[in-house]
């Protein structure tokens, strides 16, 4: 059996899995190159860890290129409707205890028609592990901006230039109050399948953003906290409990201002009190929605990845259960047909 509590009700695997038992027989079809190819084997490979039956595992997508996932899992899954993942994968959750369900969704289809969906399994902390992929464009339809596009992004629907301000997923996350937030890159297999680990062994709604090349229409978005010129100067790799350190030479760290506010400073102008020791596990997601704020849009100067936010509160589902057991203990169990044919019915002609 898991040792992961938000997993303990699944049944365990009966025998050792390895990454080649959760391929499934279908032909990977996205563009060469794609970032989505990444996360793929990240996620085959991570899966085995958790020691879950295939059959118990449940992988629901919305639509977009990143939701064709389910069909490449050799578990069960859903390609559902756009934007609606997280409904029809709140119902799974609800209902079947001894499944555990994950969520495939890309910044169109998590933060555009299904951003109200996704707002509230965050609040009411449903047992999900939601992975929304963000390459801040439309790739499925061909190159439109996203609600994670940034300001004066010329695209197919925006030949001038997007007047929108984007979305900040983490930030949107924080702020409807999720247990679990963190942020990842597809191309750190390492990284990732560490976030991966730390939201399968949450109870309640787990998101995790993972910064996706699409190599077609929005080339090297990331480029810059990939290349090894550049990333060490640019990511700020948050450990729980650690001072916030970064850089190559790890000369950049994190200081509150008088005004309250969060500031990257040289660690050579301040002293060593000043600077912010990341707490994951804070009740208040002040200190975690700050970190999210420093990253620059454009530049990509000071962007934060790892966990955000990881606190403990009961899942909806658990909640629901003790609920109707509350209910079924005190009134006895309820008859579905004495429910339709009681006396609250209508003759419609």
């Amino acid at each position: 059996m898991s040792n992961f509590p938000s997993l303990s009700l699944v049944p365990a695997a009966s025998e050792a899995q390895s990454a080649k038992d959760f391929k499934s027989d279908q032909e990977v079809r996205w563009c060469p190159g794609c970032g989505d190819y990444a996360i793929l084997a990240a996620v085959q490979s991570f899966l085995p860890s958790l020691g879950l039956a295939r059959e118990n595992i449940v992988f629901v997508s919305g639509i977009g290129c990143s939701s064709r996932f389910p069909y490449y899992l050799n578990t069960y899954g859903m390609h559902s409707i756009h934007g609606r993942a997280p409904a029809i994968a709140t119902g799974l959750a609800a209902s079947r205890e001894d499944l555990s369900v994950w969520v495939i969704t890309g910044d169109g289809d998590a933060l555009s028609i299904g951003g109200n969906h996704l707002i509230h399994a965050l609040r009411r902390n449903v047992n999900l592990k939601i992975l929304l992929f963000n390459n801040r464009i439309y790739g499925l339809t061909k190159g439109q901006y996203s609600p994670t596009s940034e300001q004066g992004k010329i695209t197919k629907s925006t030949p001038e230039g997007s007047l929108d301000y984007s979305f900040n997923p983490v930030s949107l996350a924080l702020g409807a109050e999720a247990t679990f937030v963190a942020r990842t890159i597809d191309s750190d297999r390492a990284h990732l399948q560490g976030v991966l680990a730390a939201a399968a062994a949450h109870e309640g709604t787990a998101l995790v953003e993972i910064y996706q090349n699409c190599n077609i229409f929005n080339d090297n978005a990331w480029e810059p906290l990939k290349d090894s010129d550049t990333r060490d100067d640019l990511l700020m790799r948050l450990e729980h409990g650690e001072v916030i350190l970064f850089g190559k030479d790890k000369g950049k760290g994190v200081t509150r201002t008088s005004e309250g506010h969060l500031k990257v400073v040289n660690v050579a102008d301040v002293s060593s009190d000043a600077l912010i020791r990341h707490d994951a596990h804070a009740t208040d997601p002040g200190l975690a929605f700050a970190l999210s704020r420093l990253s620059d849009v454009y530049s990509l100067e000071n962007t934060p990845i790892g966990v955000f936010r990881d606190i403990q509160r009961p899942s909806y589902d658990r909640l629901v259960r003790e609920q109707v057991a509350q209910v079924k203990e005190r009134q006895g169990a309820g008859d579905l047909q004495d429910l339709i044919t009681g006396n609250d019915t209508w003759t419609v002609k």
